[in-house]
């Protein structure tokens, strides 16, 4: 039997740092769709999916929102959303 055949042993584990988990979700109008999008802690976007899915409805299950993401710590995440929007969304905090 040949030594150059068969499946190659894996190679060792590299261990990275995971990826921050979302601390927000935001639930908007966006030029007539209402999109859902995740916010870091920091108000960085992480994800923007079409709010109807089944995975929106998961994530805010038993969660209250807060009206409005008015306020200047959102100005910057938010810039491209109009200030009716803006004081329409629906913003959930996510438990991490």
């Amino acid at each position: 039997m040949g030594q150059g055949f068969g499946i190659a042993s894996p190679s060792a584990h590299q261990q990275t740092s995971l990826r921050k988990a979302a601390r927000y979700l935001v639930v908007i109008d966006s030029g007539g769709f209402t999109v859902a999008r995740l916010f870091l802690e920091s108000r960085e976007q992480v994800a923007e999916f079409d709010a109807s899915t089944e995975e929106t409805v998961s994530m805010i299950s038993g969660l209250a929102a807060a009206t409005g993401a008015d306020g200047p710590e959102w100005d910057r995440a938010l810039a491209s959303h109009s200030t009716s929007e803006r004081a329409a969304a629906e913003v959930y905090v996510l438990s991490v």
